[in-house]
């Protein structure tokens, strides 16, 4: 019996409530059920799939390779196969609907549930969820699995809801789609969704307008289609040991950075070195290139001399070479993440397209006809497309009103600074774990293996409370602190500062500028959260008794009983 099936009051209190039907969510909702525990997720979407529900835009496309992105179970990689080294969004949606079937998840998720606050019971020790539709949910633990990118980030332009064409941004684009062939499109952003949606349009469109901000230092796909025998054979000899690769390289792909310095190349070992990373596409020349490239200054500019010389042959016009591979790099390579292409740059080289460099005509307002630059030039269009990015990494969780045994929002504390015991949990919210989340490896790791790696952890720490009788966890401020401190350290290590990227929030006007991240790669960060957990969960309060908890079958006929029973 679903939630959904369960009458309105009372609802059924669970063991774990999670928030968000991804990656995460899902992977969460699988383990859990399979450790005995009573588990229900809330999914806002009609659909899961996380961000590859929302993001149906044009050209929609995963940045990591087919063997990477996705969930290493065999009983769903081994009756799978794949059509595209890098699967599109209706791959990846097709792909999520096979997951549901074969795991049975769709019985356990609320969908078009949204979360609008929840606060803790000190009292009970309980989570209590509200969502848009009057429904309130009690659970012992809360599990926020709503992603790094799913609060988008609209621009602050004067006028822009004056515009009478049709205007869409790239996360909430219609899930039926926008006729673009023949239109007048304009594009502001070129993140992500911007290269994607630039390149898809850019060939139908009447005319395209883009409105940059900061040239993307992209890098080539190198997209291919996939026969099945090819694949059957690598599920046969390699699947396996690629999943348990991933928690041993630093962005939990497959692949690694090279250990060497880059120095000690000669000028032609350099090149072919180059050549070689390149020629593989993907993220191949950036992550797994040299580890210099990423600390030392003048190997990273020998980096971007590289994929400057790449991506000048594409380009005819010198005043498009200028504003898209200037001869000075507008930040280090490497340090915003670069976005992976197939025909961006030849785009450019078309008759209809327009490039408008914010730096030196910004934009002064949106009017009804379309957008205004500060040349005096009233950019006329019927599309226009905001690929302007996302309240990164915390945005996706302050949107809700998360209250803890103080009654403070966990907005207001991490205003004042973002403050994560191991990147799971934060100090004054018992119980609640955010994988995929702030301090993690998060905007540097491959979604699904940050989701099994985390998720694995979180499930062993609550069969270990089970097993030995606790129902509350929180971490110790000490050492929070600790934790932070580190994070900051080790982040101020790299030239992470030097670029206004969504690593630090700096592309949120007003956002406190922070590492929100944990940038000493999957392996490390893996290593401490085990030590931890392996010293009786060093950091963390343990309490509670579960001699005084009530089995949920008194109150409500549910499946199982609170805090399930050992798998």
């Amino acid at each position: 019996m679903s939630i959904d099936a369960l009458p309105t009051h009372p609802e059924p209190e669970l063991d774990v409530l999670v928030i968000g039907a991804g990656f995460s969510g899902l992977y969460q909702l699988y383990k859990l059920r399979k450790a005995g525990f009573l588990v229900k997720v809330l999914e806002a979407g009609s659909k899961l799939g996380g961000t590859w529900f929302w993001n149906c835009y044009p050209g929609a496309r995963v940045d990591s390779e087919y063997s990477d992105y996705q969930f290493s179970m065999e009983e769903l990689w081994k009756d799978w196969n794949w059509k595209e080294r890098f699967p599109g969004r209706e791959e990846l949606v097709e792909y999520f609907e096979y997951v549901d079937k074969k795991l049975d998840l769709s019985r356990d998720i609320s969908y078009n549930t949204r979360v609008t606050s929840t606060h803790f019971d000190t009292n009970a020790d309980r989570w209590v969820t509200c969502t848009h539709n009057g429904r309130t949910v009690r659970s012992r633990f809360l599990l926020v699995c709503t992603g790094y990118s799913s609060k988008p980030l609209y621009p602050d332009i004067k006028g822009l809801d004056t515009f009478q064409g049709i205007i869409h941004h790239t996360a909430r684009w219609p899930q039926g789609g926008v006729e673009l062939a023949g239109k007048r499109i304009g594009v502001i952003g070129t993140g992500a969704s911007g290269v994607q949606v630039i390149q898809e349009s850019g060939p139908v469109a009447s005319h395209l307008t883009v409105f940059q901000r900061t040239p993307n230092l992209a890098l080539p796909m190198k997209q291919r289609k996939l026969d099945i025998p090819a694949q059957e054979q690598l599920k046969d000899e390699l699947y396996q040991h690629i999943f348990r690769r991933r928690e041993q390289t630093f962005a939990g792909y497959h692949f690694d950075g090279i250990n060497r310095s880059l120095w000690d190349l000669t000028e032609e070992e350099k090149f072919i070195s180059f050549e070689d990373l390149w020629s593989r596409g993907g993220f191949h020349f950036a992550l797994g290139s040299y580890r210099d490239v990423q600390v030392d200054m003048r190997a990273n500019e020998e980096a971007y001399k590289f994929w400057r010389m790449k991506v000048l042959k594409r380009l005819r016009d010198p005043e498009m070479q200028r504003k898209l591979a200037p001869e000075v790099a507008p930040h280090p390579f490497g340090i915003k993440r670069p976005s992976l292409e197939q025909r961006y740059y030849e785009v450019y080289n078309q008759s209809n397209v327009t490039l408008i460099d914010l730096n030196e005509n910004n934009i002064v307002e949106v009017t009804p006809k379309g957008v205004k630059t500060q040349d005096g030039v009233e950019h006329e269009l019927d599309v226009l497309v905001l690929a302007t990015g996302f309240d990164a990494i915390t945005g996706s969780i302050i949107q809700i009103d998360i209250q803890g045994t103080d009654g403070e929002s966990i907005k207001e504390k991490w205003s004042r600074g973002l403050s994560t015991y191991l990147g799971l949990m934060s100090k004054g919210y018992p119980n609640m774990f955010f994988p995929y989340g702030p301090h993690g490896p998060t905007a540097f790791c491959n979604g699904p293996s940050c989701a099994e790696l985390q998720g694995d952890w979180i499930v062993d720490c609550l069969a270990h409370m089970r097993k030995h009788g606790k129902t509350r966890i929180e971490p110790e401020q000490a050492a929070e602190d600790a934790w932070v401190a580190q994070v900051h350290e080790m982040f101020k290590m790299g030239p992470f500062l030097k670029a206004k990227t969504w690593y630090t929030g700096a592309n949120v006007p007003g956002k406190r500028i922070e590492a929100l991240n944990f940038v000493g790669g999957v392996p490390l960060y893996m290593r401490m959260v085990r030590e931890a957990a392996k010293a009786g969960y060093k950091g963390f309060v343990l309490s509670g008794s579960l001699e005084n908890v009530t089995s949920t079958s008194e109150r409500v006929e549910v499946r199982q009983p609170l805090l399930g029973v050992e798998a």
